[in-house]
């Protein structure tokens, strides 16, 4: 019996994992080809394969995937490099914070795709506008997550810190940056992922490559089979980021993890 909070083993975590998606695959052939689901709305997962070879071979695919990609780091990293100063500064600093706070928390409820009509005023269709869209869909949720886990800091670390003769700025560097290390490097991993909806809805408006643009122009062709096979291979891309992600969080703060 499987009691709450009860760690399992490694092998037993892919296995359960595995049989999942083993689990969903029976339902959606059962589904499709049951006749249960008409492949208008649905295509089988045989159909997704046939056209996602045809996206892959004869319609450049890896092009746009590779274009999505890049978008999607380019703007992330350029939301990361601006906020998590900011979200350390705003933890460790309370006239930071209550300067701050007010507006970031108005603004991370406001969605980057209402930005959108604004951006391609501004930048035009090129990649500038893509860009923006990630950078404001995750610029001020890092400010606030980060924010957050530096304010909570224990403060015994702290304390002691100043017993042993630091002085304010190596609080920060010596006490506040490395205590909180590990989660700045989960938030980060979990707004990327969220920086891959912002790409997607900013490549179905004026874009003319990428991930989006493809599944926009296969809902125009009713091509379902197209449009999973994007959706899939965006999952895939974000299950081998959030792995990656997770491997060198635990390599790098190991000590952690002890």
């Amino acid at each position: 019996m499987v009691q709450p909070l009860q760690p399992i083993g490694a092998s037993s975590r892919i296995l359960l994992g595995v049989l999942f998606f083993i689990l969903f695959i029976a339902a959606w052939s059962a589904a499709t080809f049951g006749g249960f689901v008409s492949s208008t709305f649905l295509a089988d997962p045989l159909t997704m394969l046939h056209d996602g070879w045809f996206l892959l071979s004869q319609q450049n695919f890896l092009h746009d995937i590779g274009m999505t990609i890049w978008r999607v780091v380019g703007g992330f990293v350029i939301a990361a490099v601006i906020a998590v100063p900011l979200g350390i500064a705003m933890g460790a600093y309370k006239p930071i914070e209550a300067m701050l706070e007010p507006f970031v928390s108005f603004a991370r409820y406001l969605p980057a795709s209402a930005f959108i009509p604004l951006l391609i005023l501004w930048a035009g269709i090129g990649e500038m506008q893509k860009l923006l869209v990630i950078f404001i869909g995750a610029v001020f949720q890092i400010i606030l997550m980060v924010a957050v886990a530096v304010a909570n800091t224990r403060r015994d670390l702290v304390e002691a810190a100043y017993t042993l003769g630091a002085n304010d700025s190596g609080i920060v560097k010596r006490v506040l940056i490395p205590a909180n290390a590990p989660d700045i490097a989960e938030t980060l991993r979990l707004v990327l992922g969220w920086a891959w909806t912002y790409v997607i809805v900013a490549e179905m408006i004026g874009a003319s490559s990428g991930i989006g643009y493809m599944i926009i122009n296969s809902q125009a062709l009713l091509a379902t089979g197209q449009i999973i096979f994007g959706i899939i291979v965006i999952g895939i891309i974000g299950l081998i980021s959030d792995f990656l992600f997770k491997s060198v969080n635990r390599w790098l703060f190991a000590w952690r993890l002890a």
